[in-house]
């Protein structure tokens, strides 16, 4: 996969735009500056935004092309993203660290996806805020993108339960219309979810 995101991420536009994921910036807006990890960061939009809004922002992939994109966007904005090229299996999350995290169509296997959520929820501190947002199974019927395997996609019910240690926790299923750079464009049915440690 590592090769696949480079190879995207190689092209000069954007793949997903330089605009946040109006879900994040939108819950974003309610919460107040701290610090932040964003895994599976990409090109770094949400990284970048969020930085000009006063976070400490902590993002990683495992593509570099993708993390030279998002700094150059960060230079760009006079903006600082601690950006580091790492796997999410492997990724130090640490535990108590982050008021934010945010996880933002970022789709993990079966053997893979549990885990990278418990260590999220593990990384935040007391009273942190954990935002999702990814595919359901309903976007296989849709070409605005996302995993073509149903395996790696995501519904309530599953991420309820990855997410049952939280003291609080909204979901919903739901339809948008995306428009997030050319691999990101039309109807979407995605899951939105806010977990508070």
């Amino acid at each position: 996969m590592k090769a696949f995101w480079n190879e995207r991420y190689a092209a000069p536009e954007f793949a997903y735009g330089t605009q946040p994921n109006e879900f994040f910036r939108e819950q974003l807006e309610t919460l107040r500056p701290g610090a932040l990890l964003l895994p599976c960061e990409g090109e770094g939009r949400n990284a970048v935004y969020a930085a000009a809004k006063g976070w400490t922002v902590t993002a990683f992939d495992q593509s570099e092309t993708g993390r030279d994109k998002c700094l150059r966007l960060a230079n760009e904005q006079d903006v600082a993203v601690d950006y580091r090229v790492a796997d999410a299996g492997t990724f130090d999350y640490g535990e108590n660290r982050y008021d934010a995290i945010a996880l933002i169509f970022a789709h993990f296997p079966l053997h893979l996806r549990a885990f990278v959520h418990q260590q999220c929820m593990r990384a935040l501190k007391a009273g942190g805020v954990l935002l999702l947002e990814a595919f359901t199974p309903a976007q296989l019927q849709y070409q605005s993108g996302g995993p073509r395997e149903e395996q790696l996609l995501y519904t309530t019910d599953l991420l309820r339960d990855d997410f049952a240690a939280a003291s609080q926790i909204t979901a919903e299923e739901t339809f948008v219309t995306l428009q997030e750079g050319p691999f990101h464009q039309g109807t979407a049915a995605v899951v939105r979810l806010v977990a508070r440690k």
